[in-house]
């Protein structure tokens, strides 16, 4: 079978398919001139899938108190689970894997035709040492921050959600420029005042507690204006923000799609922290109403702070992180730790003329 780079979404995949530098045109996507491979000729993605797909269980092998509703098809895993394919049709997936697998699919079809699981899903022992929260739920997690031990928690493994990080560095080298919004009067804020609050005046936010110095930046002015909940007729300046120098961020955007296929990573410990991982991703990027508490911030900012704390040769290894924006559809934030990294280099003001409110019965 043919396939190329445009089938697929996993970057270590990609780079694969590219080193051949094999090029024609595929007959799965109908891309033309791109780069192909030939898994009659290659072996490379087998590989790379064995290690994968040997962390699942038929059916027939799974313990019978394993929970049947916790069992899929592998196509069907595969699509919902892992950020691989840009094919999203089950049967591509389906006649991929198997040409790649062929040799598996050979003398273990089962893994491939019926449903499957992850047995250490539900092993407790293996729970405790793998698994990002132990044997705790996200729920335990935060009702014991908020409720018990604030600042010191056994509930979490930081190791392990420190190993999670370093797979999703993303670099900015200075120069790049970022926005801020903030609601002012028909004749703007000052530069020199767009920047993130003065201690005293430092409130709760997602990545900071009270009296936490944190500068918040969204990736476009436009990000940034729904990001701030102006009402219509209201004022707003927007700050354009440049940085000073190079810097590392933790992507939490790309928490829950890290690629299973690099060198480093353990697939099974990976796939059994998926759940964990995606509350994280949920949670940085969740609305906050005007009627939450500020406790509703506590489990970001622990592990917000904890990102803050990583050194490396006694170096802050990261200077923030990045998460999805949830008021802007394609916007991301940043929150970065320290506010002088950055400068503001000029200001807009905008009315808002109009809020396009979207509802729906609850």
């Amino acid at each position: 079978m043919i396939v190329c780079e445009k089938c697929f979404c996993d970057t270590e995949i990609i780079s694969v398919i590219r080193n051949k530098e094999d090029i024609g045109n595929c007959p799965m996507c109908k891309s033309k001139n791109v780069h192909i491979y030939d898994t009659d000729k290659y072996e490379d993605l087998s590989i790379m899938f064995d290690e994968l797909i040997s962390i699942y269980t038929p059916i027939t092998q799974l313990l019978n108190s394993y929970p049947k509703s916790d069992t899929r098809l592998l196509k069907s895993e595969l699509i919902k689970n892992w950020n691989i394919f840009n094919r999203k049709s089950e049967a591509d997936v389906y006649n991929i894997i198997t040409e790649i697998c062929k040799e598996k699919y050979e003398y273990n079809a089962e893994l491939f035709d019926q449903p499957i699981g992850i047995q250490e899903l539900y092993e407790q022992d293996y729970l405790a040492k793998h698994s990002l929260l132990t044997t705790n739920s996200w729920e335990d997690f935060v009702d014991a921050l908020k409720t018990k031990n604030r600042f010191h928690t056994h509930y979490i493994n930081l190791e392990l959600l420190e190993r999670f990080c370093s797979y999703i560095r993303k670099p900015y080298k200075a120069g790049e420029c970022f926005y801020r919004c903030r609601i002012s009067t028909e004749e703007g804020i000052p530069m020199d005042k767009m920047g993130a609050p003065p201690i005293e005046y430092t409130t709760d936010g997602r990545a900071n507690a009270k009296g936490i110095r944190c500068l918040y930046l969204g990736d476009s002015a436009e990000t940034t204006i729904y990001e701030t909940r102006a009402g219509a007729y209201d004022f707003v300046t927007v700050g354009k923000f440049k940085l000073k120098k190079d810097i590392i961020v933790v992507d939490l955007k790309r928490i829950n799609q890290i690629s299973p296929f690099i060198e480093e990573l353990d697939c099974l410990e990976y796939a059994i922290n998926k759940e964990h991982l995606n509350k994280i991703n949920n949670e940085m990027g969740r609305i906050m109403r005007r009627s939450d508490s500020a406790l509703d911030y506590i489990p970001t900012q622990y592990i917000t702070d904890f990102v803050k704390s990583i050194t490396h040769n006694e170096v802050a290894e990261y200077a923030g992180i990045e998460y999805k924006s949830v008021m802007h559809e394609n916007g991301y934030n940043l929150a970065i730790f320290n506010p002088e990294l950055f400068e503001c280099i000029d200001t807009k003001i905008y009315k808002i003329d109009m809020i396009d409110y979207r509802k729906h019965v609850m």
